[in-house]
């Protein structure tokens, strides 16, 4: 039995409680999760849940435990044994959450476990979001109809005071938590760099090839990032100064760096973020 007819008897049930025939998921359509994670036992089941209720499942869902010290291990184990198209790989401790190169190390252990072109997308996938359930789906419609399209995403929001706040990323970017890519471009850019901003380097290697990169803040792909972007694993000044060191690797230039760092003077944590992302 090929893994293709494979996954689809095993989502029968799921597919069918979404009003959806498994005829009507195309090879096209055919998309990869791949998830680094490390401590993610507060988020894990709502990230998953929200996944599950996606208007077309992933085809296989790769989620690499990065030496996870909670009761990550034990969810992931949980839901796997449920969805056959969810499979764990789990690394040794290293002693801490390393970021940037960590992160993509973590990817590449589980890209590296797949033949890319069984799928015609490919996702990198933070365990700590909460999506509408039509956001892949969204996402494929709109790259259909652009082929130059190589990566794409929604907009991350923060709960804030019970208030939805934005994460003000720019429009020609794919956001780091949530890329999904067109695997030939995947394939093409050479995958992530393993540095501080690799999710700025890729879609920058993008459009050096000819390919579009773009993030749209359309209310059908706003997702819910449930640990805010630049919080780091340790606090808000941690997470922004080393924002801003990763865009000094990139070569940043001065002025551009000091133009965004004002336009989020008053973005949570006001003045403190954009502080440490000049400092």
């Amino acid at each position: 039995m090929n893994a293709h007819w494979s996954y689809l008897c095993s989502s029968v049930p799921h597919l069918w409680q979404n009003g959806i025939d498994m005829q009507d998921v195309p090879q096209h359509r055919r998309y990869c999760l791949i998830t680094p994670c490390r401590d993610e036992a507060k988020y894990a089941a709502r990230t998953i849940e929200s996944v599950l209720k996606q208007t077309i499942l992933p085809a296989l869902w790769v989620i690499v435990d990065d030496g996870s010290k909670d009761a990550t291990p034990a969810i992931l184990a949980e839901y796997a044994a449920q969805y056959p198209w969810i499979k764990v790989i789990t690394r040794k401790d290293r002693g801490d959450r390393k970021l940037g190169g960590g992160v993509i190390e973590a990817f590449d252990e589980g890209y590296n476990t797949i033949n890319p072109d069984d799928f015609a997308y490919i996702t990198k996938f933070d365990l700590d979001l909460d999506l509408p359930p039509g956001y892949f789906e969204g996402l494929m419609k709109r790259m259909e109809a652009n082929p130059r399209i190589g990566t794409a995403s929604g907009k991350p929001y923060m709960e804030l005071n019970g208030q939805l706040v934005s994460e003000k990323c720019g429009d020609e970017n794919s956001v780091g938590m949530i890329k999904f890519y067109r695997t030939r471009c995947f394939k093409e850019i050479g995958g992530f760099v393993r540095m501080l901003m690799w999710d700025g380097i890729d879609c920058h290697r993008c459009r050096m090839l000819g390919w579009i990169a773009v993030s749209w803040d359309d209310t059908d792909l706003q997702f819910i990032h449930l640990r805010p972007m630049g919080t780091s694993h340790k606090n808000w000044w941690t997470g922004r100064v080393r924002h801003g060191v990763g865009q000094w690797y990139m070569g940043t230039g001065f002025m551009y760096m000091l133009a965004s760092c004002t336009f989020r003077l008053l973005h949570p944590p006001a003045v403190l973020g954009s502080s440490a992302m000049m400092w």
